[in-house]
């Protein structure tokens, strides 16, 4: 199982998130990094790319809407086409960091309202599985299972892994329930919902019944409080029940 973490998202003297990057890169196997809308600068970029290397974790981007003030958590009026081109201005920023040191971009993932309007918007996940079959068509899109995006990746048979959120609650269509922020959580208590996740393909809705979920990375977030412990405790919770975290096939 993939272990994911969006992180990478201070600017310049500002650092954001509750934990250090190199402190996540001994947990995780995937980092999503901020490719400079939301979060992020050049030499966050090459400092967090150079880490995923050293660490042998995968570098992924993670390109959101031009809105550093909100934190690319607030929707932003937008033609696909204009957005398609922010997400790939993005992506190659990244991806020169990632030849500087080496190693190739593991995977693509859309940050925060970016990713919420991509999985409801059936004409922007299109546009943006044709621009990638064309740029980067061996380049797993990360997404939500219960989402136009995993639909159209199927569709066009574009590599996609779906995510489960340990720090997000779900609704009772097994979709993700956005939040801007989070309270503080039990990192037990988000261990075991992700082990269950894994065994059993169930979680606890919103509404109170178990929905099905299905996917191959975990996601946890560098700005939830607790972040490391949190991380931490998932790890060893899937490792404790046999299950090898390691990055998406």
């Amino acid at each position: 199982m993939d272990l994911n973490c969006d992180m990478g998202e201070g600017f310049g003297h500002w650092s954001y998130g509750d934990a250090p990057d190199e402190e996540l890169m001994e947990i995780i196997s995937s980092a999503n990094v901020a490719t400079g809308f939301h979060a992020g600068d050049p030499m966050t970029m090459d400092r967090v790319a150079a880490l995923a290397a050293e660490h042998d974790v995968g570098l992924g981007a993670h390109p959101a809407y031009r809105d550093m003030q909100g934190f690319g958590r607030r929707a932003i009026n937008a033609t696909s086409e204009e957005l398609v081109a922010d997400i790939l201005y993005q992506v190659g920023a990244l991806e020169m960091f990632a030849r500087r040191h080496g190693i190739a971009l593991s995977h693509i993932k859309p940050h925060g309202a970016l990713y919420m309007t991509a999985a409801k918007d059936r004409d922007l996940s299109e546009k943006l599985v044709d621009a990638l079959q064309v740029v980067a068509p061996d380049t797993p899109l990360y997404c939500m299972g219960v989402s136009e995006t995993w639909q159209v990746t199927q569709a066009k048979g574009h590599p996609a892994r779906r995510e489960f959120y340990a720090d997000r609650e779900y609704d009772a269509t097994g979709a993700i329930v956005f939040a801007r922020k989070v309270p503080a959580f039990d990192p037990a208590a988000l261990a075991d919902k992700c082990v269950r996740a894994c065994v059993e393909g169930k979680v606890r809705c919103t509404e109170g019944h178990d929905v099905d979920v299905a996917f191959e990375s975990i996601c946890f977030h560098s700005d939830t409080p607790g972040a490391a412990r949190i991380g931490a405790a998932i790890r060893a919770a899937l490792e404790a029940e046999g299950i090898e975290v390691t990055r998406a096939a």
